[in-house]
């Protein structure tokens, strides 16, 4: 085990007179277009419409009131709140409780109405007494920069701002001042009191309003139906429902695309430079994704996701990117908002993301290898995907000797990275699994001949034998958590002395209170100032590593470890702090749940001896291909 990295240390004596709100505080709430961080104290202060990728309207996450929020809580000071979301949904019931009486806060979003309004909805209903409210809307178009014109229209309070344009309709009047809509107002026992915030674009006439109980109970009806298809049963079915559910809420619907979290800039270090746009969908997800999805019995699901993929990289098989936008966008330029101070003081607030441009060879393998899972389940019209994976790995033949910025988008020094080599294997190794499987035309032999050779070079390049490990990049002293991937994929087997030497290295220097680093940040091969929290997914992979060495009585035991990092609500941001004991980075965080999802189908699957990720990659009743040695 691992001392604590110091620039970790450092972090933690650094201290503010004002601290942000933790973001394990937050919760959140999905249309599947778009979705909202709800406070535990009752504000919403992130909402991006109409898409995840859209301007804020409201950022006082990454600011303060002044750059817009919806507030609803009682009045007393002294009220308690509980939350839970209903059984199955994404609809969040927060429980106020005072001296006098007790209520209930609803808040959804409903999926879009036909003509492209969308809503969120917040229903106040009274159980017990009598419960003094108050509410306060500060709409912020644009991250929180433009304040709109407002006026009242209708018995309803319209808001405008450009291409925006917001209608609040509320059960209780809201008077204007001050630049925000507010009302205080107090709900009885069986009394229900709606307000509803639709957005359309301001060139249009407002849409008709929509009952908001109709609503409601529509959405859980939604939602409910999608979570009874669920194939996982196993003991961890609760928290695995529950990141199902969250990437669920991260698909932007009309696409298949599934977002990397719903936040920018939520920090990886308070007061750090790690700050990035991640309304995107990566590439890198892919095949992970896929394994969640068929392994969960979500076949439509998995379906969408590989036609987005198809199209993202269509027509430009040779320059694979990082990430592509919602409907395949390729160009996602990285700005910086300066009247943002950022969560708590981490500056810059960056939209975009520059990652998008960089060379990562591992994303050639995430693509191949998630086509071939879709091919595994069963997804109908894969042979139009072939040409495209052809195409794909006929470029790959030369590109793979090239360095690339690994998995992690480092923003340092292109070096050959081990784990994207790997990568690289894993393409030509699943390409050649199709076409042997599947009974699919291609070069085979060119394939397995470039397999073969990247084999070799990784374990003569990448390989240390001093400390009997393989190593972060070629000629490096250090090694990667995404080296744990090795025996997962099957480029080594599980007990290869070199894969143990190499998990009992990363055991040592790079987990600290028992959760996984991605790599040491002081050691400056990213090219970033400052340190990070503990990757989740990469401690999720650990737990796969347990699973695949047979030791599932420590799989066990980590997993149920990283359970207790969630927070209230079942929900993981991509990275934890283990001395503040706090989330940290974007949030909630796709990669963190899929390996949530992963890891609790690998500790049911497994029953003793080898397990590899694989495994998990389709149903289809396939004859498996006898593995060649392996052996570097």
């Amino acid at each position: 085990m691992s001392q604590q990295p110091k620039n970790q240390q450092l972090s933690t004596r650094r201290r503010r007179a004002r601290p942000a709100r933790p973001i394990a505080d937050y919760a959140l709430i999905g249309s599947t277009h778009s979705a909202a961080l709800v406070h535990l104290g009752g504000d919403i202060e992130w909402l991006c419409l109409p898409r995840f990728d859209s301007a804020a309207m409201f950022a006082s996450l990454l600011g303060d009131e002044r750059n817009g929020r919806w507030t609803m809580r009682a009045r007393s000071a002294k009220a308690r709140v509980t939350r839970r979301y209903l059984p199955g949904t994404m609809v969040l019931e927060t429980t106020i409780h005072t001296a006098k009486g007790t209520a209930l806060v609803t808040d959804f979003m409903p999926r879009p109405a036909a003509g492209g309004t969308h809503e969120v909805v917040r229903i106040v209903q009274g159980v017990r007494g009598a419960v003094n409210m108050h509410t306060e809307l500060r709409i912020r178009f644009n991250y929180g920069e433009w304040c709109p014109w407002v006026e009242r229209r209708d018995g309803a309070v319209h808001a405008v701002a450009g291409p925006d344009a917001v209608r609040i309709s509320s059960g209780v009047p809201l008077v204007n001042e001050d630049f925000a809509s507010r009302a205080d107002f107090t709900v009885l026992a069986g009394q229900s009191i709606a307000f509803v915030l639709d957005w359309f674009p301001s060139h249009e006439k407002p849409p008709v309003t929509r009952d908001a109980n109709a609503l409601l109970a529509q959405a859980c009806a939604e939602w409910c139906a999608w979570t009874d298809r669920c194939g996982y049963h196993g003991e961890f079915r609760e928290p695995v429902m529950r990141s199902l559910l969250t990437l669920k809420a991260l698909t932007y619907e009309p696409t298949g695309g599934i977002v990397a979290a719903p936040t920018t800039s939520l920090p990886e270090l308070p007061g750090g430079e790690r700050n990035w746009d991640y309304r995107f969908c990566w590439l890198r997800d892919a095949a992970l994704t896929l394994y969640a999805l068929i392994g969960s019995g979500y076949v439509e699901e998995a379906s969408a996701w590989r036609w987005w993929l198809m199209r993202a990289v269509g027509g430009s098989p040779e320059e694979l990117q990082v990430m592509y936008g919602l409907h395949g966008e390729r160009s996602l330029t990285e700005l910086e908002l300066g009247w943002l101070p950022g969560y708590d003081d981490s500056r810059p607030v960056r939209i975009g993301n520059g990652a998008h441009g960089q060379r990562q060879l591992d994303v050639y393998g995430s693509v191949i290898a998630a086509f071939h899972a879709a091919r595994k389940a069963g997804l109908a019209d894969m042979d139009k995907v072939w040409p495209l994976e052809r195409a794909i790995a006929k470029h790959l033949m030369v590109l793979w000797k090239q360095p690339d910025c690994s998995l992690w988008e480092v923003r340092g020094e292109a070096r050959h990275f081990v784990h994207s080599k790997m990568m690289c294997w894993l393409a030509f190794d699943r390409m050649i699994a199709s076409a042997e499987d599947f009974g699919l035309e291609g070069p085979v032999d060119h394939w397995r001949a470039a397999r073969d050779e990247i084999h070799a070079e990784v374990c003569a390049r990448g390989y240390d034998a001093a400390s009997n490990s393989f190593v972060q990049y070629y000629g490096a002293d250090t090694v990667d958590a995404a080296l744990l991937w090795m025996p997962l994929i099957g480029f080594l087997p599980i007990h290869d002395p070199r894969v143990q030497g190499t998990i009992a290295r990363v055991e040592k220097e790079l987990i600290f209170n028992g959760l996984v680093y991605r790599y040491r940040t002081e050691k400056g091969v990213d090219g970033l100032e400052g340190g990070e929290g503990a990757f989740l997914a990469c401690s999720f992979w650990l737990t796969n590593v347990y699973v695949a060495m047979g030791k599932l009585r420590k799989a066990r035991a980590l997993f149920k470890r990283l359970l207790a990092l969630g927070n209230d609500l079942g929900l993981f941001a991509e990275e934890y702090d283990p001395v503040g004991r706090r989330q940290l980075g974007n949030f909630p965080q796709a990669f963190s749940h899929i390996g949530l999802i992963n890891s609790a189908h690998a500790l049911v699957s497994a029953a003793g001896g080898v397990w590899e990720l694989a495994d998990l990659d389709g149903k289809a009743p396939v004859k498996r291909r006898r593995r060649p040695s392996r052996a570097g």
